[in-house]
């Protein structure tokens, strides 16, 4: 994303608060110096507020009520939402899953990181025109992910379901949190769960704010849902029967009801006026059929879909509540992008800005306090994915948006202030502006030292032409397709599931 950071230095009155104090006496001592030093901190007891974060997985632009969607039910995010701020240009700093934590646990592009894919990715195909690059696999301990940043102001740490950035030795705990608990992604439905782990998860999570609600703390509640498989109670899918796809309905009403177990729990510890609680997802919704499922969501009136570099991939659900600081029943448009959490919540808290990072704070414009920040937000995914997605960067500059394709020389222009489905391509209409996104875009990916593409000499290119150009799963649209256009999806999806691997030398992935 934009190579852009906050404010580099903190006061000196605070520089011993950097190298950290663990104890939680020691902090309220230094509350008057942070509030001071820093407006944003929360006075009221004597201590900064709580962090709840709520990640989902695929969970789409419009699948929520408040957003839109009309045939799904989700009353206690829309009471969130009427209670805080809702952003309709939150963006993921990559539209799959992997990256996209990745840059929210470290304030770091996926590019830099040199993980940009989820892990492990998918194996190179006969089917593709350039091989991947060899992906880290996982987030190094030398890179500080969001506990360590709190920590030395006194907060325990939770990370609570999903990780999905690194393996043995690369967990929560070696990356400083507390607490952990992983929990299950799949679960049979029942009375008292869902079929993503989803009531599990939140028990936990308020085990862990009740143990410690005389403390601040940070809970990173990362929830399996609602990417696929899933399944739901039969009742439930029945009640279910008018949306788009009843399971995969019954399965966000889940969720729903499982962020309202958490906020009454808030609400029954008098701790809600002093928690941030932030709700969002790692990326877009999946638009095309995979795995066991058919069909599962649409993202309009945006373009595709997870895995994708048009706004259904990129796009994602963000409230936020802060009651006294994020005015409520407010509507956000300014763009954000992932990368921006760690600055932005250490501001909120009244916590030193730190250096080194590629996300900024937007904390003046959540809290009504001053404007967004003004920067181009740029991507860089080198890779072909399961959602049919090609290796491409992608440009956001103001109401433009550009995305390169990297096994073609091509490039696609929309103007999203009058073209939001990003259906009419203007690219060849404004060649000067193509060649200066795509400048910008080629300047950002030298800077970050990101990783590219080779050619692939074992392409098959009748069988490229019939996965990525006979049919465009990112011009499907899964809400207007009649039954011979899912006929052809489903065709799609096998060819893409039996694509050749290619055999890969010694010494790559």
């Amino acid at each position: 994303m934009a190579i852009q950071s906050g404010n580099q230095s903190a006061p000196r009155r605070l520089a011993w608060l950097r190298s950290g104090f663990r104890h939680w006496p020691a902090f309220a001592a230094a509350t008057a110096l942070l509030c001071s030093a820093f407006p944003g901190v929360r006075a009221a007891e004597g201590r900064p507020p709580n962090i709840v974060f709520i990640l989902c997985d695929d969970l789409g632009i419009n699948d929520l009520a408040c957003y839109g969607r009309r045939d799904h039910r989700t009353p206690h995010l829309d009471r969130l939402a009427a209670q805080g701020a809702r952003f309709t240009s939150a963006y993921c700093a990559q539209p799959i899953c992997s990256p996209s934590r990745a840059a929210i646990l470290t304030g770091k592009t996926p590019a830099r990181l040199h993980l940009t894919t989820y892990l492990p990715g998918r194996p190179d195909r006969l089917s593709q025109k350039v091989l991947h690059p060899e992906i880290r696999m996982q987030v190094g301990l030398e890179e500080k992910m969001l506990p360590r940043y709190f920590k030395p102001a006194g907060y325990v740490t939770a990370a609570i379901g999903k990780w999905h950035v690194g393996g043995a030795g690369f967990g929560p705990r070696e990356h400083g949190f507390d607490v952990v608990h992983a929990g299950r992604a799949r679960t049979t439905p029942s009375a008292e769960e869902g079929s993503k782990g989803e009531y599990d998860l939140t028990a936990a999570a308020i085990r862990f704010m009740e143990a410690n609600k005389d403390r601040p703390f940070l809970v990173y509640l990362a929830h399996n849902t609602p990417h696929i498989p899933y399944a739901a109670l039969p009742e439930q899918v029945a009640k279910n029967a008018g949306a788009f796809e009843p399971v995969y309905a019954s399965v966000i009403e889940t969720l729903d009801d499982t962020v309202g177990r958490l906020l009454a729990r808030l609400d029954a510890l008098k701790l809600a006026d002093h928690t941030i609680v932030v709700f969002t997802s790692d990326n877009g919704g999946l638009h095309v059929p995979e795995g066991p499922h058919p069909r599962v969501t649409h993202n309009t009136p945006f373009r595709a879909g997870k895995g994708f570099g048009y706004e259904g991939g990129l796009r994602i659900p963000l409230i936020v509540r802060w009651p006294g600081h994020v005015p409520a029943g407010t509507t956000l448009g300014a763009p954000v992008v992932n990368t921006d959490w760690i600055p932005t919540l250490l501001e909120l808290a009244g916590l030193p800005a730190p250096a080194g990072l590629d996300g900024v704070s937007f904390a003046a414009v959540l809290t009504g306090r001053g404007p967004a920040p003004q920067r181009r937000l740029l991507w860089h995914f080198p890779h072909y994915t399961n959602q049919g997605s090609r290796p491409h960067g992608a440009v956001r500059d103001g109401d433009w948006a550009l995305v390169e394709y990297y096994d073609a020389d091509a490039c696609e222009l929309y103007d999203l202030a009058s073209d939001v489905g990003e259906a009419r391509n203007l690219a060849a209409a404004h060649p000067d502006r193509v060649a200066t996104l795509r400048a910008a875009l080629a300047a950002w990916r030298t800077a970050v030292a990101a990783q590219t593409n080779a050619p692939n000499p074992a392409v098959d290119l009748a069988l490229y032409r019939q996965l990525y150009v006979d049919i465009d799963a990112g011009r499907f649209d899964p809400l207007r397709a009649d039954d011979a256009v899912w006929g052809r999806m489903q065709a799609w999806r096998k060819g893409m599931n039996a694509a050749p691997a290619v055999k890969r030398k010694a010494g790559r992935r």
